[in-house]
């Protein structure tokens, strides 16, 4: 019994290469597992959503306008309302017109949406029908 301890051999090369095949076959169950998991994570409930519409406002004398600065205080047609019954109280008094006149809101883009919800909340207090939100368009660039 002889053993070897290096030198002289032919039999014993170095290899230098880095075996591939267990990557080609990990990346290729991880390419069916892919391609089989893909389809039934994309299904959904085939349904229609409405589509984006930008309509002019139409700015008639009886709308009424009301803005809600930053600090969420709310202003009718630019005169400040002091609190929230107040603003119910004059949304009540247009809400009997015939036609009943829209309702623009204003809203500045630090606004909390709590502001902004309340005069949405006054509006449904007083039986307001229409309610619309006053935008600027996004710059095109």
């Amino acid at each position: 019994m002889s053993m070897n301890l290096g030198g002289g051999g032919d039999d014993d090369e170095v290899v230098s290469t880095i075996n591939t095949t267990p990557l080609v076959d990990v990346m290729l169950v991880l390419l069916i597992i892919f391609l089989i998991t893909i389809p039934v994570v994309s299904q959904t409930i085939p349904m229609s959503l409405p589509k984006e519409t930008n309509i002019a406002r139409q700015t008639k004398p009886e709308n009424i306008e009301i803005s809600v600065n930053r600090e969420g205080d709310v202003f009718w047609n630019a005169q400040l309302v002091p609190d929230n019954e107040a603003l119910v109280n004059r949304l009540k008094q247009i809400a009997v017109l015939t036609p009943q006149p829209e309702v623009h809101i204003r809203g500045d883009e630090r606004t909390r949406f709590e502001s902004i919800g309340r005069v949405v909340f006054a509006c449904q207090r007083a039986a307001i029908a229409k309610i619309s939100f006053v935008t600027e368009p996004p710059p095109k660039g």
